[in-house]
């Protein structure tokens, strides 16, 4: 599949990860629904000019995922929704049994858990079917959807118990859809990125960040939101890959 002239959705589109992937993929020649709850998406989107539409929306909700499928779909032209690269989601850290003896909170791993699984399913559902009516392209593709998962489902570090199950599910949905989807031509991915400089990042401490900067076997340092978009753009561009989740992460192993 190309970039030029199809049209993507990104969720998480108003910073990070995901407004890195947005302004790939729009310098690539294509087309961009960025889809964010903060208001800032709809100045990214401005920011890229009259390939990018943007659409105010929860990942959870099906009302808002269906709208901003629709945009997508009529800023196509025709041709309908070709890719989502979904990287809305949040961080967590919360032990199981805190100092001072409390329980974990059950109403902060369901939020987790609804965010970053429940929501990454809730994109799925209805961006497959909005690629399954595509007029098939080169070996019969109709679509891409690239997931973001965490290095964390395979290595969570003390007090991820819900981010890791989160991502972990992202994972775990992976290979399954890839199966399911093949039928409509449509290809299922997933990134599992290490540490990057993304906003997420900045809500630790810096020595917490420096140290895991340090952590990072080469390069020694974050990861930069444009390297992830730009193995998004290879997803995209590269028909064989399907049904696998990509580390992304320098080679870091959490402790």
């Amino acid at each position: 599949m190309n970039v030029k002239d199809n049209t993507f959705l990104i969720t998480g589109a108003a910073s990070g990860l995901g407004a890195a992937t947005a302004e790939r993929l729009v310098a690539g020649g294509g087309r961009v629904v960025l889809c964010d709850l903060s208001d800032a998406v709809e100045a990214h989107a401005e920011t890229l000019g009259e390939a990018a539409r943007a659409v105010r929306g929860d990942v959870t909700s099906g009302d808002d995922i269906q709208a901003a499928v629709d945009a997508a779909v009529a800023l196509s032209e025709g041709r309908g929704l070709a890719g989502v690269v979904h990287c809305a989601g949040v961080v967590s850290v919360g032990k199981l049994v805190d100092r001072e003896g409390n329980p974990a909170d059950l109403d902060a791993y369901n939020r987790t858990v609804q965010i970053n699984l429940v929501g990454t399913f809730n994109v799925m559902r209805l961006a497959a079917a909005a690629m399954a009516k595509n007029a098939p392209g080169e070996d019969g593709e109709r679509g891409v959807i690239i997931n973001t998962a965490s290095v964390a489902a395979f290595d969570g570090q003390v007090g991820q118990c819900a981010y890791s199950a989160s991502k972990a599910g992202v994972v775990g949905m992976s290979l399954p859809a890839a199966r399911e989807l093949s039928r409509h031509g449509v290809r299922v991915m997933a990134i599992a990125p290490g540490v990057f400089e993304t906003p997420m990042m900045s809500e630790i401490p810096d020595e917490a960040a420096q140290a895991l900067a340090a952590a990072v076997p080469f390069p020694k340092r974050l990861g930069k939101p444009a390297e992830f978009a730009r193995l998004a753009e290879q997803i995209v561009t590269n028909p064989m890959l399907n049904g696998e989740v990509i580390r992304l992460d320098g080679g870091i192993r959490m402790q």
